[in-house]
């Protein structure tokens, strides 16, 4: 499935919510989707892949956590990772649109890093950098 036969399935003519269907959402997991982000004043192109079970990083369930923020970081780092296996399989797919990858992704602004995974995830709210200069 393209973007734009992804877009199509989006739009109804009659307003109501489009219903997925099955063969749709499997054919979802092989197609590279494209996006862009504007960060700072300029755009950047990032591409990614929906995953299934098996590519999924694994990571061991725990419970033992000191502190809020040491779970927090926990489940900062799963998403990351979860998030860069998503840009990695579009990257195998499609070499040439490779614009970050494993190598880059952890030198990346910690804010536009937030920004693409809020992307990538379909999470729809503004982010604010957390320091504004004076």
């Amino acid at each position: 499935m393209t973007d734009e036969e992804i877009k199509e399935e989006e739009k109804n003519s009659e307003g109501e919510t489009p219903i997925w269907t099955i063969e749709d959402l499997v054919a979802l997991t092989d197609v590279v989707q494209t996006k862009t982000t504007e960060f700072r004043g300029k755009n950047f192109s990032f591409q990614f892949c929906e995953l299934v079970e098996k590519e999924e990083p694994k990571f061991a369930l725990r419970d033992d956590f000191k502190s809020e923020p040491e779970k927090m970081e926990y489940y900062s780092k799963i998403g990351s990772q979860r998030v860069l296996a998503m840009i990695e399989k579009a990257n195998g797919k499609n070499p040439e649109g490779k614009t970050v990858d494993s190598e880059t992704w952890g030198k990346l602004p910690t804010t536009l890093r937030y920004q693409i995974s809020n992307d990538i995830m379909g999470v729809e709210t503004e982010i604010k950098e957390d320091f504004q200069s004076e």
